[in-house]
Order: structure tokens, then C-alpha cells, then sequence
């Protein structure tokens, strides 16, 4: 039969969690109103959901950009503490610090773009292009930071004396990698050209990007005659329906393009010149028209061989040291 005492201690540990949890939490809104975010902001602090789930039911539009520009500002506000700390450079002090940082603009960064992946909005939208190259400059003040690199090097100089376990080995190793190859060892003016083209390569990939999601969305296939859906259920068949007449096509069947290159409904349809239709809509959105991504395109080649001829440096670099 169990004692007083130890039927009192798994409750005297969920106590002693809960009121970790609650400071942790606390520290966590702390910081983020000290880099001026709302405390009612859904993201001020880590949500209570199983897994830490984003609480959508409370999460507006209006609460990214706020969460964003807190975000960054409290990580770079941490990554200056870790490479201006005046202890020589530690595993600890160092590389565990840096995966510590950065947790309010992880939360919301990890909301947001999974969000419009899968449900976005024009006002979505209109932040996507706002931010993407400000976290483009972002990461680029972080990984181009030569006081921070410094520490980080000289913590991988001496990898084979810290006794490190796999894991840990594995984190050091690819960070500095990262650091390298993202250009850290280079001199300013290469560094002032990286940061050039990271932001011009993040705004023309977000437009590809949404170009293809628009051009999916009025991309869809109408079909005139029901006949021609022979192989859909009639729940499918309905919805078809319902689509064209959201879109003031009464009387017609509307297929919408899902947002990968093979249709769901390609499977069950059993009409070749329909199921060639939709396939084509599908994997040739975007080459034309209103959305066309093949400017675009050129674009981001020419900003990438760019930027890769400072790169070539690096990885120049990377081989003669062997």
C-alpha cells in the first residue's frame, strides 16, 4: 500500500512543473513586451495546447507582423548577448545558447507559413512580401556576424577535446558549415553582395510562389456537361456544382486545382480528353498569362549565379583546406 509520503510526491512534482511551466511562461511574455509586443498578442508566449499548437481560434491577421518584428528584434537582441559574452567560447555558452534563441520568431514564423500553404488570405498575402526579405536580412545579421561566427569557430577548433556526444557533435559541425557557407568567412564587400541577392532571391521566390497559388485558384477547369464527370461520386459531382455556382456558374461544374501537379480527381474520372484538360491546367500554371513565372524565373537564376560567385570562394576555400 502506498505511503502518505509517496502518493503526495508525483503531486508535489506536477506542482514544482506547473510552476516552472508558469515562470517559464511568464519569462517568455516578459521578454516579449520588453521588445514591444502586446501581451495579448497569441504568440507573446509559448501556447498551452498539447504540442504547443498554435491557438488559431485567438490568432488575428493583424497579430503576425507585430509577432514578426518582436521576434527578430528579442532574437538579435540574444544572438548580441551570446557574441559579445566576455567567457571564452563554450559548447554551452555558444551553440546551445544560439538554439535557445529565437523562440518567439520561431512560434510565429512556423504558424505563419504553414498557414498560407494551406489558407491564405490577401492580407496574408501582402505580409508574405513584406517579410520574407526582412527575415532574408535577418538570418543574413545573424549568420554574417563576425564576432558571433568567431565564437562559433573557435568552439569547432577544439570539437575533438570536448568529449561531445553524436548529437551534439552533429549540431556543432552544422553550424559551423552553415556560418561557412553562408558566407561568414568572406570580406565585407563579398558579405555586402550576399546580403544583396538573399534579398532579392526572397522577394522573386515569394512572388513565384504566389503566382502559382493564384494562378491555381483561376486556373480551375469548367465543365459544361455532367457526362463528362462519369467516375466521381455524387457527393463529388455536387461539389463541383456548388464550386461553379461560387463563382457565378450556374449550371456548370467547376473543378479547382489542388496545389500539387497531380489532380486528386485525375484517379476516378473517366474521360481522357477532360482528364488531359485538367492535367495540363495543372502542371502548366504559371508559363502564361497573368501569373507568368517565366520572367521570374530567369530572374532568380541570374540573382543565384550571381551570388554563387562569391560562394565559389568559400567552397574554394572549404577544399584547399581539405
Amino acid at each position: 500500500m502506498p505511503t502518505e509520503h509517496s502518493t503526495r510526491l508525483p503531486i508535489l512534482v506536477l506542482a514544482a512543473l506547473t510552476m516552472g511551466s508558469l515562470a517559464m511562461a511568464a519569462a517568455h511574455a516578459a521578454a516579449a513586451a520588453a521588445a514591444g509586443l502586446s501581451p495579448r498578442n497569441p504568440f507573446a508566449k509559448p501556447s498551452t495546447l498539447a504540442f504547443e499548437l498554435p491557438p488559431f481560434d485567438r490568432i488575428r491577421d493583424e497579430d503576425y507582423a507585430p509577432a514578426f518584428k518582436a521576434g527578430m528584434a528579442l532574437q538579435l537582441a540574444e544572438i548580441a548577448n551570446i557574441a559579445r559574452n566576455p567567457e571564452p567560447a563554450t559548447f554551452d555558452n555558444t551553440v546551445v545558447a544560439m538554439e535557445r534563441s529565437g523562440e518567439l520568431l520561431n512560434r510565429v514564423n512556423l504558424t505563419f507559413y504553414s498557414l498560407i500553404s494551406a489558407n491564405s488570405d490577401d492580407a496574408l498575402l501582402k505580409l508574405e512580401t513584406d517579410i520574407t526579405p526582412k527575415l532574408a536580412a535577418h538570418e543574413d545579421q545573424i549568420y554574417l556576424d563576425s564576432a558571433l561566427f568567431a565564437r562559433i569557430d573557435a568552439v569547432y577548433a577544439q570539437r575533438d577535446r570536448l568529449q561531445l556526444d553524436p548529437e551534439s557533435q552533429e549540431l556543432l559541425e552544422r553550424y559551423h558549415i552553415e556560418f561557412v557557407r553562408a558566407g561568414a568567412r568572406l570580406g565585407a564587400a563579398e558579405q555586402r553582395k550576399l546580403r544583396r541577392f538573399d534579398q532579392q532571391i526572397a522577394v522573386l521566390t515569394t512572388r513565384f510562389r504566389q503566382n502559382v497559388l493564384k494562378a491555381g485558384s483561376s486556373g480551375a477547369v469548367v465543365v459544361d456537361d455532367v457526362a463528362q464527370l462519369d467516375g466521381l461520386s455524387a457527393e463529388q459531382i455536387s461539389s463541383a456544382a456548388a464550386a461553379a455556382r461560387e463563382r457565378g456558374l450556374a449550371g456548370h461544374w467547376l473543378i479547382a486545382l489542388q496545389n500539387t501537379t497531380t489532380q486528386p480527381w485525375l484517379a476516378q474520372l473517366k474521360n481522357r480528353a477532360l482528364r488531359e484538360r485538367i492535367y495540363r491546367a495543372s502542371v502548366e500554371r504559371a508559363r502564361s498569362g497573368r501569373y507568368d513565372n517565366t520572367a521570374i524565373i530567369a530572374r532568380v537564376v541570374r540573382a543565384r549565379a550571381a551570388g554563387s560567385s562569391a560562394r565559389l570562394l568559400i567552397l574554394r576555400g572549404i577544399c584547399a583546406r581539405g
